[in-house]
């Protein structure tokens, strides 16, 4: 019986890897890096692996406080790898795969959960795909698994380190806890101490509502954990303050940590109630049985509460203080952003399952249930059907052409074949009263992702980040004494990245222009890859064309060495440069980049 359960466990988890490879690793290097944070990553990432410093993040010759360094430290060990340049071209697989792991792991991590503990009324094998495709099918996680950010890395060490505690919880043999609290240290590493905070708020808000909590909360053995955490992710901490002390204390304690929380920080601000709106988007499609597992769980919630339960069927009540507990503690932040909700997904998931087994033996439900659903992908499939209506109201200045070319792609044609098709076989199996009918949806937008995603993912390169690689190879190809680089009016730091230059960004304005001329003469940095020469007579300038239409700039004797998309490559002279500097200093204006974050994305 062991063995034949150790089988059965085995084809689960293959089944989910399979999932898992087809949504998060299919094509993860086929385009570049989205503007504007993944390439502050994958250039952090980069100049650790080349320059061999694994301390201190540095992106265009600059500091880069705003996250620990374990996104960075896997990034950089891919790029590390054996001829990387030829296996991994655009450097987006190296930058993107510890997302993708992150959330490959977390999905195996959930599935073996539910597997290797069912749940009252639980499917002992149908139940842990269902809870797997749940989550990686949510559209928040196939968008971050797949971006070079820290995000996923977070869910994922974070999810495994949570789901960790609940199992040696629920379990009656005496394991050590050792493994949860390592992938704690991870996730403090990841992002810092939100990861402990979430954590904390999650433990010690299910152990409350258990009536033998001290002997539980022996069970995970804190004080030796705590330790190993800490052992994990402080001394990079530590490290970091003795080498850089007060701007590391300000920039990423104070203003990356508590000022984000405190106090809205680039313009990042929402209502209370963001995250409620962020939840129903994403558990799209079955958002209705995410509130009726909540539903439930706190109804069985209430019923522990009189009652004894057994431990190994708790999980629902652990997911609704995993979800609960980032549902609060993000809303109180004054700093909003989507990607903050993504650690509480696992938790719906989990949720979206409950609903399931709760709906099945109440059929009248189950079909009011199954009705909303249905609406909402015939709602989705009539968004697509007059899509005129809103492609007509895209204004992307730095894609100006996208609409029309979302149209003759046939991208949208295909989104509405996809799901008007997913409508019509949701009825039909609602009809038929099938048993498993969310398991087949989910294989359906499964099979769905590399029908819809992959070609919107090749638009949006093309017509996005084509162009700045392009000028990014122009660059190579023109430069001139190690000419200094500056871009000026749109602000891309995949220029940066692809170009392998220092690069001076400035906002098209007056006071920018005279930043930069000011900055050239004093603004010094140290290129690990290719120093430039501030010293050499002219500089490389990448200009939008909505920028180059300002008499300031325009006016400004220049060369045309090329044009990509809406990005003009000039070279100019800095005598050039400097005498316009000097009219607009005679005329009022001033130099401010002193006195701002420069170059703060």
């Amino acid at each position: 019986m062991l063995l034949l359960n150790s089988k059965k466990r085995l084809i689960n988890l293959l089944i989910v890897l399979v999932f898992g490879i087809i949504l998060f690793i299919l094509g993860l290097g086929s385009t570049g890096l989205v503007d504007e944070t993944p390439p502050l990553f994958a250039a952090a990432a980069r100049a650790m692996s080349e320059s061999g410093d694994w301390l201190t993040p540095k992106v265009n010759g600059m500091l880069r406080f705003d996250k620990p360094p374990l996104i960075y430290w896997l990034m950089g060990f891919f790029y590390s790898l054996p001829r990387n340049e030829i296996w991994d071209g655009f450097g987006t697989l190296s930058a993107r795969l510890p997302s993708a792991l992150g959330s490959l792991f977390l999905m195996l991590m959930i599935g073996d959960t539910l597997f290797c503990w069912p749940q009252k009324g639980d499917r002992q094998f149908f139940t842990p795909l269902v809870a797997s495709l749940a989550f990686a099918l949510s559209p928040l996680i196939i968008v971050w698994s797949r971006t070079a950010v820290s995000d996923a890395l977070l869910t994922g060490t974070l999810g495994i380190s949570l789901l960790l505690f609940w199992r040696r919880i629920a379990s009656e043999n005496n394991d050590q806890c050792i493994s949860a609290w390592v992938f704690l240290g991870f996730a403090i590493l990841t992002k810092g101490p939100v990861a402990f905070v979430l954590a904390t708020l999650t433990i010690t808000s299910f152990l409350f509502i258990q009536k033998d909590w001290k002997k539980l909360l022996c069970k995970i053995n804190p004080k030796k954990g705590i330790l190993i955490a800490i052992l994990i992710s402080v001394p990079w901490y530590i490290l970091e303050l003795i080498k850089e002390g007060k701007p590391f204390w300000d920039n990423f304690f104070g203003y990356h940590n508590f000022q984000r929380y405190t106090s809205v920080v680039n313009n990042h601000a929402e209502p209370f109630w963001f995250f409620l709106y962020i939840m129903i988007l994403a558990s799209l499609p079955f958002t209705p049985f995410l509130f009726h597992g909540i539903f439930e769980a706190f109804k069985d919630l209430l019923k522990s509460s009189k009652e004894s339960c057994n431990l190994s069927e708790t999980l629902y009540t652990f997911s609704l203080c995993w979800l609960t507990s980032v549902l609060i503690f993000f809303s109180i932040s004054s700093t909003k952003l989507p990607s903050y909700w993504l650690p509480a997904i696992p938790a719906a998931a989990i949720l979206i399952t409950n609903s399931f087994k709760s709906l099945k033996n109440s059929n009248k439900s189950y079909s009011y249930f199954w009705i909303f659903n249905i609406l909402i992908l015939f709602g989705i499939s009539l968004a697509f059907f007059f899509s005129n209506i809103w492609l007509s109201t895209i204004n992307d200045p730095e894609m100006p052409n996208l609409a029309s070319e979302l149209k003759s792609s046939g991208i949208i044609f295909k989104a509405k074949l996809f799901f008007s098709s997913l409508s019509v076989l949701a009825i039909i199996l609602f009809s038929f009263k099938t048993k498993n009918i969310i398991f087949y949806l989910q294989i359906s937008l499964l099979i769905g992702q590399s029908f819809l995603m992959t070609p919107v993912r090749k638009l949006a390169d093309n017509s996005r980040q084509l162009p700045l690689r392009n000028i990014s190879k122009l660059i190579l190809d023109v430069r001139e004494g190690k000419e200094t680089l500056a871009m000026i009016g749109i602000r891309k730091p995949s220029l940066h990245y692809y170009s392998r230059q220092i690069v001076f960004y400035e906002p098209n304005t007056k006071e920018g222009l005279i930043n930069l001329s000011d900055r050239l003469n004093s603004d010094r940095r140290e290129n690990y890859e290719d120093q430039p020469n501030y010293e050499f007579k002219s500089l490389l300038l990448v200009i939008d064309e909505y920028s180059s239409r300002e008499k300031h700039w325009s006016n400004i004797n220049h060369q045309v060495l090329g044009k990509y998309g809406i990005y003009n490559l000039w070279r100019i002279q800095k005598s050039d440069l400097n005498r316009y500097s000097e009219i607009l200093v005679n005329s009022g204006y001033k130099s401010d980049w002193k006195n701002r974050r420069v170059e703060k994305f």
